[in-house]
């Protein structure tokens, strides 16, 4: 454990990636396989389950420092972080541990769920006895279900690489699936990633192993400079993009496999699919979306329909039992776009135009969608087209160039896509909570909630008035005006606007509600979302979806932000 928090606060300490690749190799240069193979899943990604309630840690931190819960409070509000805030209280006092992170995580960690709370509070007391600051700092972490470090999973595959020798393309391919939570880490998985074999058919996997996916960027270019960016049309292929879950299906040795972007096996929630796929010839894989399709009622199966909302699709994610209602409420199917494997052999390194052709021809015959290909004149054409959008249920083009390769995560080295999406539907909200970031952040308000008008305000006097009341605490009259909170956003603004919405949140503060501080409804923000639905659940009865910053309306005064029946107008874009 004590390398492993060595190793955390060195790459915590530093931006540089060189650094940080460098501090993983002599990581795993003199780390046992079965530690580095849990390493390996906590810095490519893998989450740790939460074995021990947050509050639980805090009584527990608070007793062992001898300090009352709110002094616990104030110094977590100065930290901004609970494991951080935890290390820095505990008595110094400890008898150090050598026993490895594998160690600690399958004998000391994981067994503490679901033990008796008196159990759990006497061993996780001796664990911190074991463990200097840093080690406490990363226990917390672990326990409490809340490990992250500033690596991604491109640099612990570039790290690996370096140290074993083998191309990280190789290590990226070997890695899918590694941090799937059903399968724990081990040092015979680790081993496999660095083993020396010749060529791609020397590779042991699982039958069911995807492909690493190829990631696109964002194309923001202006219409006018798309000629001189893109080039000729012909050069592209053209695609709608969906709002779904990216899949891979996996078919090989008469099984079927389903794998989500996230690297998650979620086959058994999508049991649909998995009978589109069966048909399908073994030592296939095909990239595509997950989606939830809407037909009229009484249409074919296989009638063109169009994608529902994504949050349809949401109500299958969660679900470990798939009842008949929501089967039949929510019925997803497949929309392939790419062809991985065929028979067996790898087909990446193929050009776009080649595998289409070929998954054309694969799917010719079977109820498995394959998403159309546009062709038109020009990207003006497009331009015309892409406002079509969200009549149809998607979020703009895909972009391929006609002779890339598939290539691995987000890179040009292979090939190119771009995803060219619509503008994000917009809203003045105000400003109305705040709450204090984290890590670089913790000493700033950056989490904030915004609200809108439940009607247009008369004038400014009446929208004065109700700021007037908020000031006073009184509470908001239900058949009155008032502000109703719809979101939460915390990205989309530059560092100096951050600090200076920070010392206006300072200057304006109503109340203190543990992190959370209510302010008085001075700033208007416009607030960007992909996406809104009804929601039961919020005060709103509305959900918006990645909701983020798009700048500050200096110009627009409070009584000028919109309305309730405005945010509810967007749901029929």
């Amino acid at each position: 454990m004590k390398h492993f928090a060595h190793l955390f606060a060195e790459l915590d300490s530093t931006t540089s990636t060189k650094a940080k690749v460098e501090a993983l190799q002599r990581y795993f240069a003199r780390t046992p396989a079965p530690d580095a193979a849990w390493a390996v899943y906590f810095l490519a990604g893998g989450k740790p389950r939460q074995v021990v309630k947050t509050a639980t840690l805090r009584a527990l931190a608070c007793e062992a420092a001898g300090i009352d819960d709110w002094l616990f409070e104030e110094c977590y509000q100065a930290v901004g972080d609970l494991a951080e805030t935890i290390a820095y209280i505990l008595p110094l006092q400890a008898t150090e541990s050598d026993l490895g992170l594998a160690d600690w995580v399958e004998n000391r960690l994981l067994p503490l769920r679901g033990l008796p709370d008196d159990e759990v509070a006497r061993r996780v007391r001796g664990y911190w006895q074991a463990l200097d600051a840093q080690g406490r700092f990363l226990l917390v972490k672990l326990v409490g279900g809340g490990f992250r470090v500033g690596v991604s999973k491109l640099l612990v595959q570039r790290a690996l690489a370096a140290h074993s020798g083998i191309d990280a393309k190789r290590i990226a391919q070997r890695m899918m699936g590694y941090m799937d939570a059903k399968v724990m880490p081990s040092a015979v998985k680790y081993e496999a990633l660095l083993a020396d074999v010749a060529g791609a058919e020397g590779d042991v996997r699982d039958a069911g192993q995807p492909y690493p996916f190829f990631l696109a960027h964002q194309l923001d270019t202006p219409l006018e400079d798309l000629d001189a960016k893109l080039g000729p049309v012909d050069n592209w292929q053209v695609e709608w993009k969906y709002d779904g879950i990216r899949g891979q299906i996996v078919k090989r040795a008469g099984q079927v496999w389903l794998w989500s972007r996230g690297e998650e096996l979620v086959t058994e929630r999508f049991p649909e699919i998995v009978a589109l796929a069966q048909p399908l010839p073994d030592g296939t894989v095909l990239d595509g979306e997950i989606l939830v399709w809407a037909t009229d009622a009484g249409a074919p199966e296989n009638a063109s329909g169009r994608p529902a909302s994504f949050a349809l699709l949401q109500q299958r994610i969660g679900r470990k039992t798939l009842g008949k209602k929501i089967l039949a409420d929510a019925p997803v199917t497949f929309m392939a776009y790419d062809l991985l494997e065929l028979g067996g052999q790898d087909l990446r390194a193929e050009p776009q135009r080649v595998r289409r052709e070929q998954l054309e021809q694969l799917l010719a015959d079977t109820p498995l969608r394959i998403s159309p290909v546009e062709r038109l004149p020009s990207w003006e054409a497009f331009e015309v087209l892409r406002s079509e959008s969200r009549q149809r249920g998607v979020e703009g083009f895909m972009l391929k160039r006609l002779d890339a390769a598939y290539g691995t995560g987000r890179t040009k080295a292979d090939g190119l896509w771009w995803k060219w999406k619509i503008a994000p539907l917009t809203i003045d909200g105000v400003l109305i909570y705040a709450q204090a970031g984290h890590g670089r952040r913790a000493s700033l308000y950056t989490d904030y909630t915004f609200a809108v008008w439940n009607r247009a305000p008369q004038d400014a006097a009446e929208a004065a008035a109700v700021v007037k009341a908020i000031e006073k605490r009184e509470p908001a009259r239900p058949e009155g005006l008032q502000l109703v909170a719809f979101a939460k956003a915390y990205s989309g603004l530059t560092d100096e606007e951050f600090k200076y919405i920070d010392s206006v949140i300072r200057k304006t503060t109503l109340e203190k509600f543990g992190p959370v501080r209510s302010v008085k409804p001075t700033l208007v923000f416009e607030l960007g979302f992909e996406g809104i639905n009804r929601s039961p659940r919020h005060k709103s009865g509305l959900a918006v979806r990645f909701p983020r910053m798009l700048r500050i309306r200096d110009d627009k005064p409070v009584h000028q932000a919109n309305t309730l029946d405005e945010l509810k107008s967007l749901l029929n874009l």
